[in-house]
């Protein structure tokens, strides 16, 4: 069974993300590794200062995992520190080249190996759209290939400080029967080991299907 899944909005680890202690409860192991490839050209070494400072205050640690280009996603160590991990988050950043460097990788593999086992595994902005499939292009809110670690199921972050134009492009073009959620910043759609969805943070999330407002039941369990 496959442990806990969080497709967080962005702006992560700030003081409105409540569910990042469920996350630290869930994993029973108080280290996270931090991926932040998606921000492998935004100054990664600040995302993961941030997190270790932002996981110290709630009682836990985080350790940065350099995998910032395809030659480290392909790194034994590498890998076999992701697999070894009972609690990994993807930073936000630029989903095309978290896409390019993870896919079909020996990192990626290992991330999936450790999720199935029960890891927890959080995803922000790019991390959250990369994780599924169809991925959502913020580049104007078409959908392009993402890596499918969920399927059928396609996200737009920063819901609540994202262009309309674009959120409603996106809705628009959705193929028929495609769940998309619209997630806000500092706020987590929450996927259960059971496969129960649930929010939490401190905005919202609202789901559409077919051009309609259609709840959390619309996600695949």
């Amino acid at each position: 069974m496959s442990g806990w899944l969080a497709l967080v909005g962005g702006a992560e680890w700030r003081e409105g993300c409540s569910f990042d202690r469920t996350l630290l409860d869930a994993a029973g192991n108080p280290e996270v590794t931090i991926l932040p490839t998606a921000a492998a050209y935004e100054h990664p070494d600040r995302a993961v200062a941030w997190a270790e400072n932002y996981f110290g205050k709630l009682g836990g640690t985080a350790k940065g995992l350099m995998v910032l280009s395809r030659t480290d996603a392909e790194d034994k160590a590498h890998a076999h520190a992701v697999r070894a991990s009972k609690f990994l988050y993807l930073s936000g950043g630029s989903p095309m080249h978290l896409r390019s460097v993870l896919k079909e990788s020996a990192v990626w593999d290992a991330l999936v190996a450790a999720w199935s086992d029960g890891a927890v595994l959080a995803g922000s902005s790019a991390g959250a759209r990369v994780l599924c499939d169809p991925m959502v292009d913020p580049r104007g809110g078409a959908f392009t290939l993402g890596l499918g670690l969920v399927a059928q199921v396609a996200v737009i972050p920063h819901h609540d400080t994202w262009s309309p134009d674009k959120a409603r492009r996106t809705i628009t073009l959705a193929p028929q029967g495609l769940p998309v959620a619209a997630i806000d910043e500092q706020t987590a759609l929450l996927r259960s080991p059971a496969g129960e969805w649930s929010v939490e943070g401190a905005g919202q999330v609202v789901v559409f299907q077919d051009g309609h407002e259609a709840g959390l039941s619309a996600l695949p369990r």
